[in-house]
This record gives C-alpha cells, sequence and structure tokens, in this order.
C-alpha cells in the first residue's frame, strides 16, 4: 500500500512544476494579459504601444478619419478645364478676305473673281515666345490662348491692311495639352486631351487600360508639386474620385499587391493576400483559417498597425505622444467573447501590412506542461507500479 503515496507524491510534484513551468514553455506569442500589460517595459517610460478596445467608438473614429482622396486633393467643380494653345503646339491658320484682290485673295479679271478669296498659311510650331507669325500682322503671341482667341487677334491684327478679313485657327498637332500615363497600363504614352474634357478613367482606358488585378492597382496623379495616391477601386466606387486631367498631368498606374500578416491560434500563419479593397477584420480571421477552438484565447484577437498621431489622439486623447512623432503604433483588441463585436469588426477595415495575432488561452499552456509532465512521468509510475509486483 505504500505504492500509492509515493505516486501521489510524483503527480503532485508534477503538478507543481508543470504550473511553475507554464511561463517557460514554447509559445505562439504573448498571451492576452501579456499584450495588455506589457506595452510599457518600465513605468517611468512612455507606452511603447496604444492600446484601443474595438468598438463603436472606435470604429466611429476610423470611419471618419482622412483617407487619401483625389477629389479632396484636386477638387473638380464646375466644367472642366478648357484647353489652350502652348508652346510647342503646331498651329494652322486660314485668313479669308470679302473680296479679291486683297492681302490673301486673287485680283479680279474683267470683273469675274479669278481665283480664292482666302489663303492657307504653312503649319508652324509655337515658338518658345508663345508666338507665331502670320504675314501683314507680325508675331502674334497665341500661348495661354484658345483657337477662338487667336482667330480674334488675327483679325484685329489684319484689320486695315486685308479685306474684311475672317481668320479660322486649327491645332493638328496639339503636345502642350497631354497628360502623360505610365507604369501598369498596356500603352504608356502622352494622351492628347479633347475639348469636351478627360477624366483619370478615360486618359488610362485611351492609354489600353490596366494590366493587373484592379485590386492591386493604385493610381498616382502628380501635378505640379502635388501628388495623390490612391486604389483603383476607389474611382470606380465613387465617381467624384474620377477627377478631370488637365494638361501637364502624370497618372502613374502602380501594382502594389495587398496583404495582411496573421499569426497566434489560426488556422493558417501566412502573409494573406487581399481579394479586394475593403477587406473587414471580420473576413480576414475568416480568411486566415478562423480562430482555433482548443488552443485560442477568444477575448485576445488583436490588429496591429501605425496610425497617424492626429488618429491616436482621437482614440485616447491621454496617451502620451512622443515629441517629432509622425505615427503611433496602435494596438486594436477584438473581444470576439462579446456577441456584438462581430458586428462592429464587419465595419472595421483591414490595411495593407496590417498584422493580426490571436493569442493563446492561459489553459493551453496549462495543458502543454501537463502533456510534459505525463510523457516524463509516465516511465516512473511504470517502474514503481512494476517494483511492488
Amino acid at each position: 500500500m505504500r505504492l500509492f503515496p509515493k505516486i501521489a507524491s510524483v503527480v503532485v510534484s508534477g503538478l507543481a512544476l508543470a504550473t511553475a513551468g507554464c511561463s517557460t514553455l514554447p509559445s505562439a506569442g504573448p498571451t492576452t494579459s501579456q499584450v495588455l500589460g506589457e506595452r510599457v517595459a518600465d513605468q517611468t517610460e512612455i507606452p511603447r504601444y496604444l492600446t484601443v478596445e474595438l468598438n463603436e467608438r472606435a470604429v466611429s473614429i476610423l470611419d471618419h478619419s482622412p483617407r487619401p482622396s483625389l477629389y479632396g486633393r484636386f477638387g473638380e467643380r464646375g466644367a472642366p478645364p478648357s484647353s489652350v494653345i502652348g508652346v510647342g503646339d503646331t498651329i494652322q491658320v486660314t485668313v479669308w478676305e470679302a473680296a479679291s484682290g486683297g492681302l490673301f485673295s486673287s485680283a479680279a479679271v474683267g470683273g469675274v473673281t479669278a481665283g480664292s478669296h482666302s489663303a492657307s498659311i504653312p503649319e508652324q510650331v509655337v515658338g518658345r515666345d508663345g508666338a507665331i507669325t502670320v504675314p501683314y500682322a507680325g508675331r502674334i503671341h497665341v500661348a495661354g490662348m484658345s483657337p477662338a482667341e487667336v482667330e480674334k487677334t488675327i483679325v484685329n491684327h489684319l484689320t486695315g491692311k486685308a479685306i474684311e478679313p475672317q481668320a479660322l485657327v486649327t491645332v493638328p498637332r496639339n503636345v502642350s495639352n497631354t497628360v502623360t500615363v505610365t507604369g501598369e497600363v498596356t500603352n504608356g504614352a502622352r494622351v492628347p486631351l479633347t475639348g469636351r474634357g478627360d477624366r483619370i478613367l478615360d486618359i488610362i482606358a485611351t492609354a489600353g487600360g490596366v494590366k493587373a488585378p484592379v485590386h492591386e492597382v493604385f493610381i498616382a496623379l502628380s501635378r505640379g508639386d502635388t501628388t495623390a495616391r490612391v486604389p483603383m477601386q476607389a474611382l470606380l466606387a465613387n465617381p467624384r474620385e474620377n477627377v478631370y486631367a488637365r494638361a501637364n498631368d502624370v497618372i502613374t498606374v502602380e501594382l502594389q499587391p495587398q496583404t495582411f500578416t496573421v499569426f497566434g491560434a489560426t488556422g493558417r500563419n501566412a502573409m494573406v493576400p487581399f481579394d479586394a479593397v475593403g477587406l473587414t477584420v471580420e473576413e480576414a480571421v475568416a480568411k486566415s483559417g478562423g480562430i482555433l477552438d482548443s488552443l485560442a484565447d477568444p477575448q485576445g484577437v488583436f490588429l496591429m498597425r501605425a496610425e497617424p498621431v492626429s488618429l491616436a489622439r482621437e482614440l485616447d486623447p491621454t496617451f502620451p505622444i512622443e515629441p517629432g512623432a509622425r505615427t503611433v503604433n496602435v494596438v486594436y483588441r477584438i473581444n470576439l467573447k462579446d456577441t456584438n463585436t462581430y458586428f462592429v469588426a464587419r465595419h472595421m477595415q483591414v490595411h495593407n501590412k496590417d498584422m493580426i495575432y490571436v493569442a493563446s488561452s492561459p489553459s493551453n499552456e496549462f495543458y502543454k506542461a501537463m502533456q510534459m509532465f505525463t510523457t516524463a512521468a509516465q516511465p516512473a509510475v511504470m517502474g514503481l507500479a512494476v517494483s511492488r509486483i
């Protein structure tokens, strides 16, 4: 009967060792309490990250946070910009007179008109001085003017010299009113703008369209010293983002595969690609294989990203931010024990390069320790039993 006290002693000792050894066992990452409690290494230090409970208030702040926008940066209101003549454009001028015998018409013979009352001036390129030459009118400045304005200027210069002159100005080759399209398009080119006005998607379509999946494409619009970059799906979903292009704009179609990383107690630890822009947290967790019932702590699902300082201040006005910082590391806690959190998670979008971590259940560490103890203690227990036979 002395066997049972010895076995009991072994079991008790093993349980004590298992309990003490939980913190030293291999683990996929920190527990929920560690994530929430280790944001500061020393109480005198500034917290290393901000922890935020994912609730209606947090989602509302995120929904109203500024997003990259072509309309917000280059917003067009009213009619599209009008095309004007610029340096390098090719100009064709035709002048008419009301009667023969003028500067630009043939003389009459016996009172009968022998020829045309008009003359076409050879095509010429607008010089660096922004002017062209018209016979009997001299050098005429045309840069920055519309064809109709140039016609009026030519007539004013010829009045009193030609017989009731009229002028027609056309632009056979317009190089100043073009938009440069480059990147992931079928045919990168300088696309001329039309008189009706052309929007960003019109220009891209003229260049042959994009070569990559739409959800991986970003559109960068550079105008002067300003550049804005938005997902192409934003232009498709919101017509207001599809702004008018202007002369000398540069449109760059960029391929940027969007991914998020998931690790911890999930069915899939990997870098996961987006299927479309607008992926939500609940969709991201599902794409990663969901949380493992036997391992995961449903109260410890975390989304991690760097947020702008202005947004971090809205989320927690009391959080201390280092002077000069532009971003703050934020850890959003998603408590899946709360049913309402599932609905909230449906309204929070995952961003490119976000990290999702699912903490292991605290009981899982004890379970692993017990497994190790059982494996190690089994030979000893069997040996004691055999020795008493």
